[in-house]
Formats: C-alpha cells, sequence, structure tokens
C-alpha cells in the first residue's frame, strides 16, 4: 500500500455475532478509519483506531446545515478463501461526484479505496461466512467546523465503519409490495437527487411511513415537477421489463447512480437484453400491465442486490407483478450479481478486487 496509515489496534476486541441471526447494520466492528482535514493543511492524519463515539462541537457545521454525504460497500467472504470487494472505484468515483456537488474537498480516489482495503484487512475475521452475509461498509464526510453561517465548512472529518449484516429485506429475495407515490417528492432538476446524502433519505421518511402505514415495504418515486415520470424505488433504482425490453430511468440529475444499476446493465446487454434508459411514465407501466407486456419490476442497490416487486398500487389500482413470484430476469441477475462477488462464477468485467 503507497499511502501511510497509523494503526491502534483496540485491546478489548468484541465478540463476534452469531452469522446466522445477522439483521442489518447494528452489529460494528473493532476498528474505523479516520482522516481530517483543515483549511490550508488538506487531508491529513490517517489512522485506523479502535471503534468508539466521536466528539463534536455543539456548532459543527453538520449539525446545522447539513453538510455530509456518504456511501455504502460490501466485502465478501470469497469461494475456496480470501475477501473480495465489488467495484470499490465506483464509490470512489461517486464520492468525488458528491463532494463537488456539496463543497467538500475532493479525496483521492486511489487512497480512498487503499483506506478501506486497510481497515477490511485490520479486522478482515469480522467478514461472515454464512450464505447471504457480507460485510458492509460505510464511508462518510461531515464537516466539524463550530460555526452558524452557511458556507462550506473549512474542517472536515472522513470516518469508514463496517458493519456485519444479513438480507437488507427479511424476507430475502420474497417480491415486495410498493405504493406509488405522487404526494412527496425525493428529487427535483438542479437539486441532490444524484448526490449520496443523507438529506435525501430524510425527505423520504414521510412517504415510507405512509406507505408502511397502508402495507407497503417501499414507495415507487415519480418526478418532482408533474408527478407521473417513474425515478426510483425507494434508496434504489428501478427496472421495468414490458414490451420486451427492460425500461429505467435516465441519469438526468434526480437518479442515483447506482452501482448495482451500472452492473445490471452491462450483465443485461451481455445477454442480448434491450435496455432503454429514458424517461417513461407510471401510466405507461399500468399501459403495459394491461397489454399484458409487464413481466417484472425490480429494484437494485447494493444493500439488496436485486429486490423483485411483486405488487404496484397507484392512487387506488393495485396491480400483481409476475403472479407475486420473482421473476426469471431477477432471480439471474441476483445469481449472477452474487456469484461474481463471492467469486463463485467468473469476473468478465474485472469487477472484484481481492483485499
Amino acid at each position: 500500500m503507497k499511502h501511510e496509515i497509523k494503526i491502534t489496534k483496540n485491546t478489548s476486541p468484541k465478540a463476534k455475532p452469531d452469522p446466522s441471526t445477522l439483521g442489518f447494520g447494528d452489529v460494528f466492528t473493532d476498528h474505523m478509519f479516520l482522516l481530517d482535514y483543515d483549511e490550508g493543511v488538506g487531508w491529513h492524519d490517517a489512522r485506523i483506531v479502535p471503534y468508539a463515539p466521536i466528539a463534536l462541537d455543539p456548532a459543527a457545521s453538520v449539525l446545522h446545515y447539513a453538510q455530509e454525504m456518504f456511501e455504502g460497500l460490501k466485502t465478501y467472504k470469497a469461494q475456496g478463501g480470501g475477501v473480495k470487494l465489488f467495484r470499490p472505484d465506483m464509490n470512489a468515483k461517486r464520492t468525488s461526484r458528491t463532494n463537488e456537488r456539496l463543497c467538500i474537498p475532493p479525496i483521492d480516489e486511489e487512497f480512498y479505496v487503499d483506506a478501506i482495503k486497510a481497515l477490511i484487512d485490520v479486522d478482515r475475521d469480522w467478514v461472515p461466512d454464512y450464505p447471504g452475509t457480507s460485510l458492509y461498509i460505510r464511508p462518510f464526510i461531515i464537516a466539524t467546523e463550530p460555526f452558524l453561517g452557511v458556507r462550506p465548512s473549512n474542517s472536515y472529518k472522513f470516518i469508514i465503519i463496517l458493519s456485519p449484516v444479513g438480507p437488507y429485506y427479511k424476507t430475502g429475495l420474497a417480491p415486495t409490495k410498493i405504493f406509488v407515490e405522487d404526494e412527496y417528492t425525493r428529487a427535483a432538476i438542479g437539486g441532490m437527487g444524484c448526490a449520496k446524502v443523507g438529506g435525501n433519505y430524510a425527505a423520504s421518511l414521510k412517504a415510507q411511513m405512509k406507505a408502511h402505514a397502508l402495507g407497503y415495504s417501499q414507495v415507487l418515486w415519480l418526478d418532482g415537477n408533474e408527478r407521473k415520470y417513474v425515478e426510483e424505488i425507494g434508496t434504489s433504482n428501478a427496472f421495468f421489463a414490458m414490451r420486451g425490453e427492460v425500461w429505467t430511468a435516465p441519469l438526468s440529475g434526480t437518479i442515483l447512480p447506482g452501482i448495482t444499476r451500472d452492473s445490471v446493465i452491462a450483465l443485461l446487454k451481455d445477454w442480448g437484453v434491450s435496455v432503454r434508459e429514458e424517461r417513461f411514465t407510471i401510466g405507461e407501466v399500468y399501459g403495459a400491465y394491461d397489454a399484458g407486456e409487464l413481466s417484472e419490476v425490480f429494484a437494485s442497490g447494493t444493500a439488496a442486490v436485486i429486490s423483485p416487486v411483486g405488487e404496484l398500487r397507484w392512487k387506488d389500482r393495485s396491480i400483481e407483478i409476475a403472479d407475486g413470484k420473482i421473476g426469471s430476469l431477477s432471480q439471474r441477475l441476483y445469481d449472477e450479481i452474487t456469484g461474481i462477488q463471492s467469486g463463485r462464477l467468473p469476473d468478465a468485467h474485472g469487477w472484484t478486487v481481492d483485499v
């Protein structure tokens, strides 16, 4: 590794959880990575230290003006031993784009990946090997300068924490029920929809609670202007197999450029499946259903990989997708991506990285 990272080992390591009972994001490993930024100095003091609370001034900018960003990726126990990351360079690139949007100083992308590798190496024995499990990686940056005023901070912390996880949805690959949200919006053109920031998720909570109260797992977001164009499903990118093609919303500034999304599109093209990245309406989706031309709906994301949709409800009308079962394309994509991630299947695109 070319970059210098100071390591302080935890002298009181925690007991490892039972990998067969892991939830998602509620258990954390023994160590974390820290990097500081100060105006005039730049990023400095890279270190891995025992996992512990961090101290913030009550006037820290992140607490008042929400200047922060985060990422999410996973590392997997490889078949035959070893540990693999999946496309970490894409997370580094997306971090750079988010930082630029939020006026956060850029971090060298190679160093970003090296820091992730270094932390995983220290906590390598936390990578679970039970089927369906992985070690979730959460890099994030917060503005730490104590001041009350709307401007970019002059100091930041870049932190990485790790969490052994099971399936994101307790039901696994069982199809989810999705409520089409046409009251609240997730993002608007010129806003933060394409950036990985906490504010996007805070803004989604009201609609999510509304959907849960109606018996639905998540929401399908429509555009913020006309409330008719399909955008995302919850915190994931959305795909619709209809009229002999796979449709997904374009990266026009309101959609998060998902790394799993990019992988899905690449695999579909490898398999000769036509993919249309263009705007389409929820009315078109229902029209395709009525014509017998909607075969599958699924979401893609780091947490769940592929999440099939078994029901859509728009206004007062619910439709059942693929007889409420996982579709063949959704299953094939899930098997292919998880197979590549674990090293069980060939990695023709060079997406995995050994740690």
